[in-house]
């Protein structure tokens, strides 16, 4: 890892949730690279605080403490960041390369097996003068694949053969650590969005947009700096945030 990046591991049997202890010490003025795992989630969350709940040590569950100089309406690059670190790591580790599906799923299969989950703490204590508090939230399922209802997978029913967590979460940290540090100049965040939408299977798709008062279809035709997802409908590109939509799938055939 870079020397200015020496992540703090800190493990658990049981959390009610790995984020919101992250957030309770970044509040207390926790450094940077702090890592919460957990072996089990009570309160384990998601997109929208849906629940998730999966069997202990079935799934890597995770949260970081980042604290970059970041403008504040660019936070959604945190998610992008540790997208990207999951796609490398689990590459590295398995020798299959997951798909990122916008704004905050990683695939294998057109299956997700992982989530991210960044939350902000505008008021905490501890960083270096223009830096944020960011907690940023991960849960990749090894061995569980989530409910029927869920068209989930894990990495053992995808790639065949079981994954060491602690491998996992030493490849997670390592990709991670020159991730972090792009969020602090504008070429590193470029970097950044030039490497997610190289990695993002959603772009191109005819895609469904659930929103909160209906639904759109169109083509997905990029990502906007902002990390608002571009949808060309009847000729017009228009932009959709993450707090705007509910779900993007694949329209019906």
């Amino acid at each position: 890892m870079a020397d200015s990046w020496n992540p703090t591991i800190e493990q658990f049997s049981s959390l009610p949730s790995t984020n919101t202890l992250a957030g309770e010490r970044a509040n207390a003025g926790a450094p940077a690279g702090l890592t919460l795992v957990a072996d089990f989630q009570t309160a384990g969350r998601g997109r929208l605080d849906r629940s998730w709940e999966a069997p202990p040590k079935a799934s890597l569950l995770c949260s970081v403490l980042l604290r970059p100089t970041l403008p504040s309406e660019l936070l959604h690059l945190a998610t992008i960041a540790m997208a990207l670190a999951a796609r490398s790591a689990v590459s590295e580790v398995t020798g299959v390369a997951p798909e990122l599906k916008w704004p905050n799923d990683v695939l294998l299969q057109g299956k997700k097996f992982g989530g991210i989950l960044a939350e902000a703490h505008l008021a905490a204590p501890g960083g270096a003068p223009g830096t944020l508090a960011i907690v940023v939230g991960i849960g990749i399922n090894l061995t569980f694949d989530g409910p029927p209802e869920a068209n989930a997978t894990s990495l053992r029913t995808s790639t065949g053969h079981d994954v060491d967590r602690d491998v996992l979460l030493e490849a997670l940290l390592q990709a991670l650590g020159p991730r972090q540090a792009a969020l602090n100049t504008v070429d590193g965040r470029r970097s950044l969005m030039t490497e997610y939408r190289e990695a993002l299977s959603t772009i191109g798709q005819i895609v469904t947009i659930h929103l909160h008062d209906g639904s759109k279809e169109g083509e997905a035709v990029g990502v906007g700096d902002d990390g608002a997802l571009l949808v060309q409908i009847d000729g017009v590109e228009i932009p959709f945030s993450v707090g705007d939509v509910i779900h993007v799938r694949p329209a019906a055939k």
